[in-house]
């Protein structure tokens, strides 16, 4: 007491900023921070967690059609899905693997109708390119996730802010969850037209060969060449837009998001082409999407732009050929 007046219990302690770490933070907020502390092995597990989540859900709907014997007519290659998990011609493994997808009991996510859709079949299809985001883009960004770790483990030990590589991923996959919806209702719009069936492949010859040849040309342009070279090099970007708080992290990786959607968008729209549910495709174009950022020259994408302009170019070709008149 001092004065006559209750002493504040607190007063003896000084200021939070004078305080050591350790007398500063509860034992709880201790060991979350040095989780936090731990940037790689935190966005590491980001990156593994959520692309292992797109793929399990895309996984299981393939598994419900594969397991009635129609996983083929998802598009090519996926009648190996067929034979690994049709009743009749299904091996061990493929028990193995249709019994951890589709346990009886489990909720099924079934395809869109073969009507008209109706607000549901919209929000499946969207949750699906949701998860087609997660299990191919978020791998391909990895490179970029894990520089902006080190600079901001190094950040770290030199007693700098640095926003979290959990805030960066987020504002990545906030762009692609927002390409996502566009990319659904770009679907909702094409089955609306008749040019995807409900099994959701190209019903059309010529609608698949322009897809083709619209991604092969764009490999060729000025906008792919500057998306794909800032994502193979995202340390001066980082260095050069550094922000230490979380709002602006996120930012960070919203933009990372952008330049990555430049980059990759017309890849992604190759599976309309090939079959939306296409898991061999999808596997192929992620791969490509991910050696596109790792490579240092702009050469791969220009020979992947060939290789996509003479598969579109030989649909057309065929497609035409087919529906030519010939003389009796």
């Amino acid at each position: 007491m001092t004065d006559g007046l209750r002493r504040d219990p607190f007063e003896a302690l000084p200021p939070a900023e004078a305080r050591s770490p350790a007398e500063a933070r509860s034992p709880a907020e201790a060991r979350l921070g040095r989780l936090f502390a731990r940037p790689r092995p935190l966005a590491i597990g980001a990156i593994v967690v959520l692309a292992a989540l797109g793929w399990a859900y895309l996984a299981i709907m393939v598994a419900e059609m594969a397991e009635t014997g129609e996983a083929g007519t998802l598009g090519p290659g996926m009648v190996l899905f067929d034979r690994l998990l049709n009743p009749e011609t299904r091996t061990e493994l493929g028990r193995a693997l249709l019994a951890s997808l589709c346990q009886p009991g489990m909720v099924h996510f079934g395809m869109p109708g073969s009507g008209p859709w109706g607000l549901a079949d919209v929000a499946l299809v969207v949750a699906m390119w949701g998860a087609m985001a997660f299990a191919m883009m978020l791998p391909t960004a990895a490179p970029m996730i894990l520089t902006y770790a080190e600079m901001a483990d190094a950040a770290a030990a030199r007693g700098e802010r640095a926003a979290s590589p959990a805030v960066i991923a987020s504002g990545y996959v906030a762009v692609w969850l927002v390409a996502g919806l566009a990319l659904g209702l770009g679907q909702w719009g094409l089955t609306a037209a008749r040019l995807l069936d409900p099994a959701m492949t190209s019903v059309s010859g010529l609608f698949s060969g322009a897809v083709f040849l619209l991604a092969g040309a764009y490999q060729f342009s000025d906008l792919k060449y500057r998306c794909v070279t800032a994502c193979q090099r995202p340390f001066p970007f980082f260095l050069a837009h550094w922000a230490a708080s979380a709002g602006g992290g996120f930012r960070l990786g919203v933009r990372q998001g952008l330049l990555c959607l430049g980059c990759c968008w017309a890849l992604m729209a190759v599976m309309f082409a090939v079959g939306v549910m296409n898991l061999v495709w999808m596997a192929a174009l992620g791969v490509i999407m991910l050696i596109e950022k790792v490579a240092e020259t702009t050469r791969f994408s220009r020979a992947i732009g060939v290789v996509l302009l003479v598969i579109g170019a030989a649909i057309v070709g065929s497609e035409v050929w087919s529906h030519w008149p010939r003389a009796a």
